[in-house]
């Protein structure tokens, strides 16, 4: 080793040396984790390939001036003094991201989960913790005796850049190739920092970890603690407002705690009918011609003739809406009844909370569960969160790809996924692979921005109305071909279809151009298999975060579960609601009307007969009150139980 270190290094292989004994100080300390906590953990490969991607962000991140440092294209920097201020520089920067991994395997049995900015509030008025820091240090002697080594051997294996390097080059070489080899690191680093470089993938989050996990328990070691501060700091949107001071006073207004039997012993689920999500991208309630019988004095017709066949025979409501504009909003709203407030859910430090949701829910009955998704692995964090709430499987591009009695990647769309006709015949055909009863849901992507059809649909839709309204109607075709094939399987007159859309899109009708029509989406429920369930538009108000409670009740679910949303079948019309998040606003539907609430006082009040929102009835109404304090209510519970890790019963 002492030869290897004593020969000329250039900048660029000095620092890719050095880094990656910063890779190794990050797994060494992984170990540790582990080590320290084996009881709780199930180590996998799986944790050990997450774990890298986790780590590369967060050595890039913390060490982003040093490398900046090492390869700046500046002739005069190779000499002694400048090399052994980077020396130092990373050093101490990598001690103290070793500590922070080294304490927090301590601090994990106390919380379950690795430490997030939050800690800093939650011990801002502590003032003992310098004692608990101290004994704590005495405790667990051994790990400073690890730190010391390990340190200690970073010094000694840094490969300091030979300043010969400098006198072997012409100024100008030098400079030039400083400077390629940062021109070529740089975009590696921003790739490293944010996950990878393709297109579908968002900046990693901590509740990423959860697609490297079993259990939502493991996610604290695929993680490392620089990383999880780092991207949950100054991200603290939860603060549990004073609204209500008594504790029974806000369960009495409003719980999101459902109680499915009144018994101390209640009984098993006792109708285990499969269930069917469709979540499809983009697909408002504006391009759906049954839903919208008034538009443009009657004579709309709109872009989906398949799911207007459907609606034929299924129950609807006049009053749908998403609880969110993003499809990270989408997810949580639907599959674990948690709508977005502030910043999308799966962003937050709140993700790793005990979460449930209906494939956990339905797993504890014995039901199978798979989540589809014609991405990526990882793309939109969808794998993470579907694990994190109970899904056992999960199918997306590669195994699409991997089956040979489908078309491979060559119905991959170029950009998302694989299209919507393919990746839904594909769905059908798994569903017929699985064990009854079975719970499954479905993202869809076709319908989404770059707004392209498939080369064989271009001139069956062609452009009309808005860019997207082709791909809707290629959308509509897909499932109606979905159903069509559904139809002819075993499973198919004993299972619940509910279809909706992540979110709303590109509108070319002024009523969905508002505050509140900007949140409309379908929620559509078919049961085929029961008579007894006459087709009907209800005049009832629905939200995504009400599938979850409504599936519950279709199934007579008796036992206890957590939802932020109501059951809509067995709820009157008076009692049914919707609420949602628009820029610092939250929006409250109820009672014929929509209020505006910013918090502390109440902003807007309109009909919602007065679908352009152009008359504000704040102060005018009677229940506008009662409105704002059931309001209140939801979100101090929301915020309590975010921050508290109160998302179960």
């Amino acid at each position: 080793m002492k030869q290897l270190l004593n020969k000329s290094f250039a900048p660029a292989v000095a620092l890719a040396w050095n880094l990656i004994l910063v890779y190794l100080v990050y797994m060494m300390a992984r170990l540790e984790y582990y080590a320290e906590n084996a009881s709780y953990f199930d180590f996998t490969l799986e944790i050990f390939q997450g774990g890298l991607m986790f780590d590369t962000s967060a050595i890039l991140y913390t060490n982003a001036l040093y490398i900046l440092l090492m390869l700046i294209p500046w002739h005069r920097k190779e000499n002694t003094s400048y090399h052994r201020f980077c020396k130092w520089l990373y050093i101490i920067v990598n001690s103290i991201t070793l500590t922070i991994n080294l304490a927090d395997s301590v601090y994990f049995k106390y919380t379950m989960r690795r430490t997030t900015s939050s800690v800093f509030s939650e011990f801002s008025n502590e003032n003992n913790l310098g004692s608990i820091i101290g004994r704590e240090f005495l405790t667990h002697w051994y790990l400073v005796l690890l730190f010391a080594l390990i340190v200690f051997a970073l010094w000694k294996l840094y490969a300091m850049p030979s300043l010969n390097y400098r006198t072997i080059l012409y100024k100008w070489k030098y400079n030039v190739i400083c400077l390629i080899s940062l021109l070529i690191t740089i975009p590696f680093c921003v790739a490293g920092m944010r996950g990878g470089f393709a297109t579908a993938v968002r900046p990693i989050t901590i509740s990423n970890a959860n697609q490297y996990a079993k259990r939502p328990i493991d996610a604290a070691l695929v993680l490392n603690t620089p990383f999880a501060l780092l991207r949950t700091y100054d991200t603290n949107v939860f603060v549990v407002p004073d609204y209500f001071d008594n504790e029974a006073e806000l369960e009495a207004t409003y719980s999101p705690i459902h109680n499915g039997s009144l018994s101390s012993t209640p009984s098993p689920l006792t109708t285990k009918k499969n269930v069917v999500i469709l979540i499809v991208e983009s697909f408002g309630r504006e391009y759906i011609g049954a839903l919208n019988r008034d538009l443009d004095g009657g004579s709309y017709k709109g872009y989906t003739p398949c799911v207007d066949s459907l609606i034929a025979h299924s129950t609807t409501f006049r009053y749908s809406y998403c609880n969110g504009r993003k499809s990270i909003d989408g997810m949580p709203s639907i599959l674990s009844s948690i709508p977005m407030f502030i910043e999308p859910f799966i962003l937050t430090p709140a993700s790793m909370n005990q979460l449930s949701g209906i494939a956990s829910i339905l797993s504890d009955e014995g039901y199978a569960t798979a989540f589809f998704h014609g991405a990526q692995r990882g793309s939109m964090g969808f794998q993470a969160f579907s694990r994190a709430t109970g899904f056992k499987e999960y199918y997306g591009r590669e195994d699409y790809n991997d089956d040979p009695r489908f078309g491979g990647d060559k119905d991959f769309d170029g950009t998302w996924a694989i299209w919507d006709e393919p990746f839904l015949q594909y769905y059908a055909t798994k569903m017929s692979e699985m064990k009854q009863p079975f719970m499954t849901a479905l993202f869809t992507a076709s319908s989404h921005h770059p707004y392209v059809v498939p080369e064989k649909y271009k001139d069956v839709y062609p452009e009309e109305g808005i860019i997207i309204h082709k791909c809707i109607r290629y959308t509509d075709m897909a499932i109606g071909k979905f159903f069509k094939k559904a139809s002819k399987e075993p499973w198919f007159n004993n299972t619940i279809f509910v279809l909706t859309s992540d979110h709303t899109n590109l509108s070319d009708h002024a009523y969905y151009q508002t505050d509140l029509g900007g949140f409309c989406s379908p929620i559509i429920i078919y049961e085929p298999g029961n008579p007894e369930r006459k087709p009907e538009i209800q005049d009832k108000i629905a939200q995504q975060i009400d599938i979850l409670p409504t599936i519950m009740g279709m199934l007579n679910y008796q036992k206890p579960y957590f939802g932020f949303g109501i059951d809509l079948l067995n709820t009157p019309a008076e009692d049914t609601w919707a609420v949602n998040y628009l820029n610092g606003i939250y929006q409250y539907v109820k009672h014929g009307h929509v209020l505006q609430f910013d918090g502390t006082r109440t902003t807007g009040m309109y009909s919602l007969s007065d679908s352009l929102m152009q008359h504000n009835l704040t102060g005018r109404l009677p229940q506008q009150q009662s409105m704002e304090r059931e309001l209140k209510a939801i979100i101090q519970q929301y915020m309590y139980r975010m921050v508290n890790d109160k998302l179960q019963p």
